[in-house]
């Protein structure tokens, strides 16, 4: 079997743009990858385009001998670019090969580990600007079968917050936990922008609302900070999206910056090497929750990872998006009681419809953490709806 062509794909949903890669082959299969960059949508297709070329003619069984040579043929090697056009091309690999022997892509990574992956819900608070609204889209994201809720409360927080704003946030959390219980888990993600002193003070503050975890409370450049962070905050501390290299995973894990870690399997360079990094945090006994808030391939990707490792702790999903999402692929999810079921179907069991894409064209975002627009901006055309769940 020889690889014989590769397209890219690229739908606007609303936020951002998802970013899809598809293999062909000499004998009728066909594979999918995500390589969905936030906000960076035209500079990771360039990377895809650049790579075509090394994969014509290639044996697309020899995965781990094609991801390697596209790794050291890079001379820079590394960087969210290049490492997600890396990790999609390695889902489309990996699809073909399950396709052509009729077994899903957790099997080609060890084997599966759990029948269930345990969810939590991104997204179910955007268009929420009072402690009130977030309260009952809070509710209506219980009511639709989770068990765990993530969101942003810090508004427009850059390394400091005044009063006001640590009120707001304060308020916001309450107002969620009032509305959900005790028996709800509930995480925090701050997506970086916090100095130490102020990411200390709103942990210390936030400490009362039995929180399972504070995300990425400062920038991700700085693991030392992220270490002072952790050795004075009462709530578990969780990071890794914006980290690329194993190096940078390892330095995190060697220095206790963490107590969940959070790779995302495409910008880390694909299933394999997020595995890896998993097994990395397993010798250091940190669980993994891997980031997963962007397409339906990118979903297919991370669940078939989380499968295949024995510290996977929780799965990331996008309980909220644009209608026409489902318009994209088709799949097969199971949804049932907080947790999708692994998957049954060979390959990533998610297969992307190509014409679906072309109807909803590129358009450029800007990212909406400093502006105020963070809960509203997958709502912007006003097509977002909580129907969006995993099927059940």
């Amino acid at each position: 079997m020889k690889i014989t062509a590769q397209k890219v794909f690229v739908a606007n949903v609303s936020r951002t743009n998802f970013v899809f890669v598809k293999l062909y082959t000499d004998e009728g299969y066909e594979g999918v990858g995500e390589a969905t960059l936030e906000w960076k949508t035209k500079t990771v297709v360039s990377a895809l385009e650049e790579l075509e070329r090394v994969l014509i003619g290639r044996d697309p069984f020899a995965v781990d001998a094609i991801v390697e040579q596209l790794h050291r043929d890079s001379y820079w090697r590394t960087g969210a670019v290049f490492r997600t056009a890396l990790g999609a091309i390695e889902a489309a690999l990996l699809d073909i090969k399950g396709k052509a022997l009729g077994v899903p892509v957790f099997e080609l990574l060890g084997g599966k580990y759990r029948d269930r992956v345990q969810c939590y819900a991104n997204h179910w608070f955007f268009g929420a600007t009072t402690p009130d609204q977030y309260a009952e889209n809070a509710r209506k994201a219980v009511a639709m079968g989770y068990k765990a809720l993530k969101w942003d409360p810090f508004d427009v927080a850059d390394l400091e917050m005044d009063r006001k704003q640590r009120r707001q946030t304060i308020d916001i959390v309450a107002a969620v936990r009032d509305a959900v219980g005790p028996e709800v888990d509930l995480m925090l993600d701050v997506h970086g922008r916090l100095n130490v002193p102020t990411a200390i003070a709103m942990c210390r503050e936030l400490a009362p609302y039995d929180l399972r975890w504070i995300e990425e409370p400062t920038p991700p450049e700085s693991i030392d900070a992220l270490v002072d962070v952790r050795a004075h905050s009462p709530v578990p501390i969780a990071a890794g999206e914006r980290w690329f290299e194993p190096g940078k995973f390892l330095e995190a894990l060697s220095k206790k910056a963490v107590d969940i870690l959070q790779p995302d399997v495409s910008h880390a360079g694909g299933m394999g090497e997020t595995k890896r990094i998993s097994h990395m945090a397993h010798h250091h006994l940190i669980p993994v929750a891997p980031h997963n808030p962007v397409g339906p391939v990118m979903n297919a990707m991370t669940l078939h990872m989380s499968v295949a490792v024995p510290n996977f702790s929780i799965f990331e999903t996008v309980s909220i998006d644009v209608p026409w999402r489902k318009e994209l692929v088709s799949e097969t999810l199971q949804f049932e009681d907080g947790a999708i079921l692994a998957p049954t179907a060979p390959g990533l069991g998610v297969e992307l419809i190509e014409e679906a894409c072309a109807r909803y064209p590129y358009a450029p975002y800007n990212v909406p953490l400093f502006d105020g627009s963070m809960n509203t901006s997958g709502v912007a055309a006003g097509a977002a709806t909580l129907s969006n769940a995993p099927k059940t």
